[in-house]
C-alpha cells in the first residue's frame, strides 16, 4: 500500500482531487488530499498567510505527523510543487518519491523563486492573458505579497479548457483567493542536495496545458533534471478533471517503480 498526500495548486483544495482519490483508494491505496493553508474548507484567511511557509503548514503538520518508518509518495500540482519542495527539503526521509504534475519545479541552486520568473517574464500583467482575474496587494510592512482570484473566464480558457462544465462550475464556486508569494520565495535560500536534492523526482508533463505551457515544463526538467518524464495528451491544466483515468495510471505505476 502507499499512501498518497495530493497537494493543490493555487487558488483551489483538496476538493479537485475527487476524481482519482476512489480510484487510488480502490486499487487499495490511502490517498490524503488536503487543504493548505486559507485554501478549500481549511479556516485561515488569506490575510493571515503571510508567507510560503505559513501556507504549506498543513503538509509539514502532516508529515510531522507520520509515525515512523512510513513514507509516502507526494504529488503537488501547479504551485503545490513549491510546497513539495518545503517539505521535501525537511522530511526527505519520510518521502518515498514526489511527483510534479504541471508543478513549478525549484533546483539546489538558485532561489526557490527562480523557476516562476521566465513565467512571471513572459506574462507580466498582460489583461489579454490574466482576462478578468483579480489581483490585489495586501499592505503587510514584513512581507507584502500580491494575491489573486482565477476569474470565470480566465479558468474556463487557460485551466479548464478540456474539462468538462460541471468541473468548472465546481471551480467557480469553490475557488479561493490565493497568492504565490513569490516576493517571499525570492528572498530565500536555495533547497539543499541533502534535503529536496535527495528525494526520488518524477515530473508528469500535461501536453495541451495553456497556463504552464509544455515548453515551459520542459524548461524546469532540463534545469533540474528528475528520474523520469511521464506524459499525458489531452490534459490541460486540471490533469486530474480532465484526464483523471490517465493521472490515476501514472500515480499507479510510480507506486510500483518508487516504493
Amino acid at each position: 500500500m502507499v499512501h498518497f498526500v495530493l497537494v493543490h495548486g493555487l487558488c483551489h483544495g483538496g476538493w479537485c482531487w475527487y476524481k482519482v482519490t476512489p480510484p487510488l483508494e480502490s486499487a487499495g491505496h490511502r490517498v490524503t488530499a488536503l487543504d493548505l493553508a486559507a485554501s478549500g474548507i481549511n479556516m485561515a484567511n488569506i490575510d493571515e498567510v503571510h508567507t510560503m511557509a505559513d501556507y504549506t503548514e498543513p503538509l509539514i503538520e502532516l508529515m510531522d505527523s507520520l509515525p515512523p518508518g512510513e513514507k509516502v509518495t507526494l504529488v503537488g500540482h501547479s504551485l503545490g510543487g513549491l510546497n513539495l519542495a518545503l517539505a521535501m527539503d525537511r522530511f526527505p526521509d519520510k518521502i518515498s518519491t514526489a511527483v510534479f504534475l504541471t508543478a513549478f519545479m525549484p533546483d539546489i541552486t538558485n532561489s526557490p523563486s527562480y523557476v516562476m520568473e521566465p513565467l512571471q517574464r513572459s506574462l507580466g500583467s498582460a489583461e489579454e492573458h490574466w482576462l478578468d482575474s483579480h489581483f490585489s496587494s495586501d499592505l503587510d510592512p514584513v512581507n507584502p505579497k500580491i494575491t489573486m482570484h482565477f476569474g470565470p473566464k480566465f479558468a474556463a480558457s487557460n485551466l479548464y479548457q478540456l474539462s468538462s462544465s460541471e468541473d468548472l462550475a465546481l471551480a467557480k464556486m469553490l475557488m479561493r483567493t490565493g497568492s504565490t508569494f513569490q516576493d517571499d520565495l525570492s528572498k530565500g535560500k536555495a533547497f539543499s542536495e541533502v534535503g529536496y536534492g535527495s528525494v526520488n523526482r518524477v515530473y508528469i508533463v500535461c501536453k495541451n496545458d495553456k497556463a504552464m505551457t509544455e515548453e515551459y515544463q520542459r524548461w524546469m526538467i532540463e534545469n533540474y533534471p528528475v528520474k523520469e518524464v511521464m506524459e499525458i495528451e489531452g490534459a490541460d491544466h486540471m490533469a486530474m478533471l480532465s484526464k483523471p483515468n490517465e493521472l490515476c495510471s501514472c500515480l499507479l505505476d510510480i507506486a510500483n517503480k518508487y516504493t
